[in-house]
């Protein structure tokens, strides 16, 4: 068993939430302090990692990021290394990215390229994004790269695939919570009292209609509501009634266009209903968009590079806070295929560890060739 493999599995024993990641974060540091320090430079942001390694040059900064949070869910994987944080696991492959990212950076120390090399290891990428915080930070702007790439690993695809495209990858997407206050009372007065429960139904099927009645057919949008609290006991009637759910579009106009539609069929509800709304859009993630040269340029490189399978994939309608980054620099995000049946955010995922040896050998490599 390669040492990043089992790096993988120490990380996969601590998921943390977002901007609580400290194990996770003391655990990085300890790898990183072990390395050579000669050409190192260290520090924190929250509970973030930046290591710049010095280049034998150093004209320009490559950077390279990986997430670093877990997820709020119970594992029920067949490991012997499961996560030892109840109700928390690392169900998205954050523990393989940290892995890969330090596979990376010991690469990158032992054989020193010619530019700077900046790694990030980003808290919070599930939530409540830490990617736009971070690139905001002094610590960042200091060392900020003039290239940025990262990687998602992708169950669906076989181990040795690298999956990418021009342009864009990952939707725009936001969070979605809405309140619905009315007043209670008892199920044998109803005209004495104004149901949430009925405003909610109302609400729930106009949210439905918006992407099959106000949104080009030609266009991509998702609206899906995930989750519906409300009411007390079967004989009261529900005072205030909650609505959770997400929005995703590949444009960010489409996005613009969507969160004003809800706000006028909140608007109406008020009016319809007698009722108060609360609207919150939570976190807010930009589109994964790759710079149209960079992703042909780094295409290019890896149709040649031997034993991995290059796939150029269409959009989708995931979300990664990493689109903030590409906003501000050029360069691009992949998928990485870890041949798994049960997919992202799924409590039985158990990504091949193969994977790891696969993406250190195409990262170091190509930011060894990107720097060249």
């Amino acid at each position: 068993m390669s040492k990043f493999v089992e790096l993988r599995r120490q990380f996969h024993q601590i998921p943390e939430p977002g901007f609580q990641e400290f194990k996770t974060q003391a655990m990085l540091l300890e790898y990183i302090n072990g390395l050579p320090q000669d050409r190192l430079e260290i520090r924190t942001w929250r509970t973030g990692v930046l290591v710049r390694v010095k280049g034998l040059v150093g004209e320009r900064c490559l950077g390279y990021r990986a997430d670093m949070d877990g997820l709020p869910i119970e594992e029920d994987t067949g490991y012997e290394f499961r996560s030892t944080h109840n109700g928390y696991m690392h169900a998205c492959g954050h523990d393989l990215h940290m892995a890969i990212g330090l596979g990376v950076l010991t690469a990158i120390v032992e054989q020193p390229i010619n530019d700077d090399v900046l790694f990030v290891f980003q808290p919070a990428e599930e939530g409540p994004g830490g990617a736009l915080p971070m690139l905001q930070s002094e610590e960042f702007k200091e060392w900020k790269p003039d290239f940025m790439m990262a990687l998602h690993i992708a169950p669906e695809y076989p181990v040795g695939t690298i999956a990418t495209r021009p342009g864009i990858l990952f939707a725009n997407t936001s969070e979605l919570f809405i309140d619905i206050i009315g007043k209670g009372g008892h199920a044998a007065y109803p005209h004495r009292a104004n149901d949430m429960i009925v405003a909610g139904a109302s609400l729930i099927m106009q949210l439905q209609s918006i992407v099959s009645r106000n949104v080009d057919p030609l266009d991509s949008v998702v609206v899906t509501l995930g989750k519906i609290e409300g009411g007390t006991k079967q004989n009261i009637i529900a005072e205030r009634v909650r609505l959770e759910g997400t929005i995703r579009t590949l444009s960010a106009k489409s996005m613009s266009d969507v969160k004003a539609r809800i706000e006028s069929l909140l608007d109406g509800l008020k009016v319809s209903f007698g009722c108060q709304t609360e609207l919150d859009y939570g976190s807010n993630y930009y589109q994964v968009y790759n710079n149209e040269q960079e992703a042909e340029r780094f295409m290019d490189w890896v149709r040649a590079f031997e034993g991995v399978q290059l796939i150029e994939c269409t959009e989708a309608m995931t979300g990664e806070d990493f689109g903030y980054f590409l906003q501000d620099i050029p360069g691009l995000m992949f998928w990485l295929g870890v041949d798994t049946p049960y997919g992202l955010h799924h409590a039985k995922l158990e990504p091949q560890e193969d994977a790891i040896g696969v993406a250190i050998e195409v990262v170091s490599n190509y930011l060894r060739h990107r720097s060249s």
